[in-house]
């Protein structure tokens, strides 16, 4: 019998980097048992260049991530999505649109890379650093007993991933 696929939909303001990355990583991480979507409130032009530099450094295919709007995930025609997380904090104060089939949601807050400032090495860590702990993150969700947890466990589960202190050693 074939395992259902899950959708998961990465949200941040701009996705332009966060988002991004959360999405190529769950697209690879995920095992096929994933499938990875994100979007933002207010899309910027383009993903952030170190965004697309790091993913391609780590052999992440780059080649369908683009900044779009939460609003492409709203509509009839978009995506059923089984979970939703925010990945910056402005996006999870913000009145989300209404996702059909009212997917189980979690926010796992991080600090914006692209908002780093100081030399290109220091801008550089700041996106590696979103990258790993998002990577294990996902890494945590991706192997949870989805089949054997109750909503409300679940839910707990996700939150706890959101609360993760990230230590460098994890």
């Amino acid at each position: 019998m074939a395992q259902d696929i899950k959708n998961v939909l990465f949200l941040c303001t701009g996705n332009s980097a966060r988002s991004l990355i959360a999405e190529a990583v769950m697209n690879r991480e995920g095992l096929g048992r994933f499938r990875a979507f994100s979007a933002g409130s207010e899309p910027k032009d383009a993903p952030h260049p170190h965004t697309i530099e790091l993913l391609q450094k780590l052999n992440h295919d780059t080649s369908t991530l683009r900044s779009k709007s939460w609003d492409e995930f709203a509509g009839p025609d978009a995506p059923h999505m089984d979970f939703v997380f925010t990945v910056c904090d402005n996006a999870a104060n913000e009145p989300c649109p209404f996702w059909p089939g009212q997917p189980i949601s979690a926010h796992w807050g991080l600090p914006d890379p692209a908002a780093a400032t100081g030399s290109e090495a220091e801008i550089g860590l700041a996106f590696l650093d979103t990258y790993r702990m998002l990577r294990n993150r996902i890494s945590i969700f991706v192997n949870l007993p989805l089949s054997q947890l109750s909503g409300l466990a679940l839910q707990e589960k996700l939150d706890d991933i959101g609360q993760n202190t990230d230590k460098k050693d994890a």
